[in-house]
């Protein structure tokens, strides 16, 4: 039986490199209201995910959960591609 940890951070992205082995950068996008002029700002963030099976590529929307320390830089983990691109 797997246990489901709460308050795991989960995001949507666009994969943005996929040159590493099992490693891709995903990129996530996010709006945030300018504090003083209220006008909306979009704000991207990168993260370095672990694809055990390379399945993703440039373009696929993928969902990314957080997970222990694998590496350096990779924190991240893919749960699943929403969609690929063509």
């Amino acid at each position: 039986m797997t246990e489901v940890k709460k308050n795991v951070k989960e995001f949507v992205g666009v994969v943005v490199s996929d040159k590493m082995d099992k490693t891709v950068v995903v990129a996530v996008e996010r709006t945030q209201s300018h504090p003083l002029y209220g006008k909306r700002i979009k704000k991207t963030k990168k993260f370095h995910a672990h694809d055990e099976e390379n399945r993703c590529k440039v373009g696929d929307v993928v969902r990314i959960r957080e997970t222990r320390p694998l590496s350096k830089l990779k924190r991240w983990e893919v749960i699943e591609i929403l969609s690929q691109k063509s």
